[in-house]
């Protein structure tokens, strides 16, 4: 098919009336992007909040833990007597 062909075809086409488009579709894409909405919001809150209650408790765990502080030595035994 050369491009005059494809041209007169695609003009055909866009000339044609379009199919008629169901008298609830735009309630219906209304309630479910509005749906849509309120999940994605309520999934964004959830995952603040997991990561807000995961940062305490790191908090929490590195102040009773003390994983800075360099463990006492035992494989020496303490010297005394001298």
């Amino acid at each position: 098919m050369n491009r005059p062909d494809r041209e007169a075809l695609v003009r055909q086409l866009l000339e044609q009336t379009p199919p008629p488009v169901p008298p609830d579709l735009y309630a219906d894409a209304v309630r479910r992007g509005g749906r849509m909405l309120r999940r994605r919001t309520a999934a964004r809150r959830l995952l603040w909040l997991l990561l807000f209650a995961a940062s305490v408790a790191f908090l929490v765990w590195s102040l009773t833990a003390r994983p800075w502080v360099e463990p006492p030595s035992e494989t020496t035994p303490p010297l005394t007597g001298w």
